[in-house]
């Protein structure tokens, strides 16, 4: 199976609620998709959405990073020959990590079609299910509570809460929630780099000693204040779960070594796709350091290959962030991975198991 060429499309889906964090409020996804074409007739698809304040990435840098990088580089290789695909992938150019993730997921799409397998047993095998938490946005705070309790009732089990814009409000928001579906839900915090290492703290201190239990912070400093992470780290119950702070494996072990994070959080749009993905989980398994997989703003095409990954690597990737495509108003891939509320199921058909997408704008 030689790679023979590729097309370029843009897709656009409405979001049920505008998400809202410390960083940016949005409505819609809107990822470039990216579908490798081969000479035996297979189709691999990747995909990755615009994050411009977290990984530097926009649609226009995603779609020049292929064009004129990466795809010229492996056009015309043999999918077998992933290792050696993986490698110039990343070495086609500097960061870019969302256009590359993009990329490497259509070939391990393709490479697990060769063999006639779907991915996550390419990967290792496991039970294809998993279950998801989901967001909620930074609000106010009955809108967050009445949010809180609707995903309640729809079958969640764990909340991600979205805080670090005011650290008295977030303090009476997450109260507030927990009060609400204590009995019945895990509290996630995720700071999205919005507090100082003080002030979170602080504000773990306060809601500790007034009983609330939290299932971990994730991320509360700037990704590059590791001795904030550290200092986080050595003064809560809380554990402290690193995002931005980790991109690649080399930033993995030192955050590791420096005990500066008891969770590592993956996301292939960070890692630069699977590759990279694995070698992380691999490492925090050397160290018995837990991981969690999560995702950006992003279509079921890409959560798909993350879930495929939580599934072979289930043993280290034990938290789930994947809800994405929970917080779409619709579906446009045809195949590929169930989305039912907190409830994921990957299917046995060979790769990632896309047929068709609907909606995609063809970018020529």
């Amino acid at each position: 199976m030689k790679i023979i060429g590729y097309k370029l499309g843009k897709l656009r889906v409405p979001l049920v609620t505008p998400f809202k964090t410390a960083l940016r409020n949005v409505d819609h996804v809107e990822d470039i998709v990216i579908m490798i074409e081969t000479d035996t007739g297979h189709v691999g698809y990747g995909a990755a959405p615009a994050t411009a304040v977290i990984t530097g990435d926009t649609h226009g840098s995603i779609i020049d990073a292929i064009r004129n990088y990466i795809m010229p580089m492996v056009t015309g290789m043999e999918v077998s020959q992933l290792n050696q695909i993986n490698e110039i992938i990343g070495e086609a150019l500097i960061n870019n990590f969302s256009a590359k993730a993009a990329v490497e997921i259509a070939v391990y799409d393709l490479f697990a079609q060769a063999h006639g397998v779907p991915l996550y047993k390419m990967l290792g095998g496991g039970q294809p299910r998993i279950a998801s938490d989901i967001t909620i946005s930074v609000d106010y705070i009955d809108k967050m509570v009445a949010d809180s309790i609707r995903a309640a009732d729809a079958g969640y089990e764990t909340l991600k809460i979205k805080v670090g814009k005011d650290l008295g409000v977030d303090i009476k928001r997450v109260k507030a929630i927990y009060a609400a579906v204590k009995d019945r839900c895990l509290l996630r915090l995720d700071a999205n780099q919005g507090w100082t290492a003080r002030e979170t703290v602080a504000a773990l201190h306060e809601l500790e000693s007034s009983g609330i239990e939290l299932e971990l912070i994730e991320q509360p400093v700037k990704g590059a204040d590791l001795k904030g992470m550290k200092y986080i780290t050595e003064r809560v119950r809380t554990p402290v779960m690193a995002d931005e702070s980790t991109f690649g494996p080399r930033e993995v072990i030192e955050l590791i070594q420096m005990g500066a994070a008891d969770i590592i959080n993956i996301k292939l749009m960070k890692t630069g796709g699977l590759s990279d993905a694995i070698k992380i989980a691999d490492i925090a398994k050397i160290y018995d350091v837990k991981c969690m997989i999560g995702c950006m703003l992003e279509s079921s095409i890409s959560v798909t290959a993350a879930a495929h990954l939580a599934v072979a690597k289930s043993s280290v990737i034990t938290k789930v962030d994947l809800d994405g495509p929970a917080l779409c108003q619709f579906n446009p891939v045809t195949g590929g991975a169930t989305f039912r509320g907190p409830d994921i199921e990957l299917n046995e058909t060979p790769g990632l198991g896309i047929e068709a997408i609907e909606n995609l704008i063809p970018l020529d």
